[in-house]
């Protein structure tokens, strides 16, 4: 059992977004977050031979397995049903199919148990998601950075975020994953083109750079995305395709690191106030974050991107130079999990905000709503929204 329960609020998170069936148990107390369990259920095997995820595929083995997962969760973390405070679920934005399964499955516990419910932003996980390994405190400046989302947001606190640039297409995720794909690394391409990348010499290879007269924080990884697949066409030797991934690994990180200067320019410039980063003289800040007392200038990657290597050594670099501290999650809380759910629940539920049973699942859900709805990115939304 956990020690000083009655002091902690304890939080199931359920996570069916994409392709990972997830349930995790965390307890957010006076000394932060604690995971006590962590389960994913990976589709991997189901979609490989598609070289993408196939919603309905995904959908239905969600179906199959989020009873499974949420009770080895559960099991692990050592905590009956009734030592519970909340169950948090992911509502979007995502595959709306699968989003659907968790989201119901997190109602018909919280029905069942007598429970308040969380309709949890599943960007708003990954915003928290290096809370679960260091106390990182508000605020600070968020690079999401993930298969489906490329953004770069001020996180004042839970639910409380404001959009400073985003991708108008493309994510690098996406881009990694559909390059790879192309040079046939299979799925996910990601990792494997990390791994190709470390053999290779991306200087014989001359790639696009985008919104060069640009000025904003936005992002574009389209136009490479598509010279990148052409050349994968001319590559011939295993070396050829190790100077591609190089090249393309080098690419990506280069335009992150471009657009994120931008944004710790103006992020500084809005606020005079913070400070260079000095581990040593961070004051405790409470479980949800609120501090007294001096703040930092603090940096956060989060999303699957960001365990890439290459990447988090070239922000790592830019952090340091304007003085901000450099916070990722643990690698496996980067990709999508539960805990980050949970955790995002915990601090909702800790303010008092809690859903009702009849909140819909959204395939579209900015974080920044009222900037996307008011700014978007694709002008002509139609039905659908503003994009996330």
């Amino acid at each position: 059992m956990v020690e000083n329960l009655a002091e902690s609020l304890v939080v199931l998170g359920l996570e069916t977004s994409c392709d990972e069936t997830a349930a995790s148990v965390v307890r957010l107390g006076p000394d932060g977050a604690t995971v006590l369990s962590s389960v994913i259920h990976s589709q991997i095997d189901e979609h490989a031979a598609y070289g993408g995820v196939v919603p309905e595929i995904a959908a239905r083995s969600h179906v199959e397995m989020i009873d499974t997962v949420t009770r080895q969760a559960m099991e692990q973390s050592g905590l009956g049903w009734d030592d519970l405070s909340a169950v948090a679920a992911t509502a979007g934005p995502g595959l709306v199919g699968g989003v659907m399964v968790g989201l119901s499955y997190g109602k018909a516990v919280a029905l069942a148990r007598d429970l308040p419910l969380v309709a949890v932003n599943h960007l708003e996980g990954h915003a928290v998601s290096a809370r679960l390994g260091a106390e990182t405190a508000y605020p600070f400046l968020l690079l999401l950075v993930s298969g489906g989302h490329c953004q770069l947001l001020e996180v004042r606190g839970i639910g409380d975020m404001s959009r400073l640039g985003t991708t108008i297409d493309d994510a690098a995720g996406e881009a990694f994953d559909k390059i790879a794909k192309a040079m046939g690394l299979g799925y996910p391409g990601g990792p494997a083109l990390e791994k190709l990348a470390a053999k290779g010499d991306g200087s014989r290879f001359e790639l696009p750079r985008a919104l060069l007269g640009r000025k904003d924080c936005d992002f574009s990884f389209s136009g490479l995305k598509t010279a990148a697949s052409r050349l994968a066409a001319t590559c011939v030797t295993e070396q050829d395709k190790a100077d591609l991934a190089d090249a393309v690994q080098k690419a990506i990180a280069r335009q992150l690191k471009e657009r994120t200067e931008r944004a710790m320019k103006a992020y500084l410039e809005s606020h005079p106030e913070l400070v260079p980063y000095d581990p040593s003289s961070l004051k405790q800040p409470s479980p949800a974050g609120e501090k007294v007392g001096i703040q930092q200038r603090l940096f956060v990657v989060a999303g699957g991107v960001a365990a890439n290597k290459t990447i988090r050594e070239t922000l790592t670099d830019l952090a340091t130079k304007y003085g901000f501290g450099f916070f990722a999650p643990p690698l496996a809380f980067c990709t999508d999990n539960a805990a980050m759910i949970a955790l995002a629940g915990a601090e909702r539920l800790e303010k008092g905000w809690v859903s009702d049973l009849d909140a819909v699942a959204r395939p579209r859900w900015p974080l920044d709503e009222a900037r996307a709805m008011g700014d978007p990115v694709h002008k002509k939304q139609g039905r659908k929204g503003a994009k996330a």
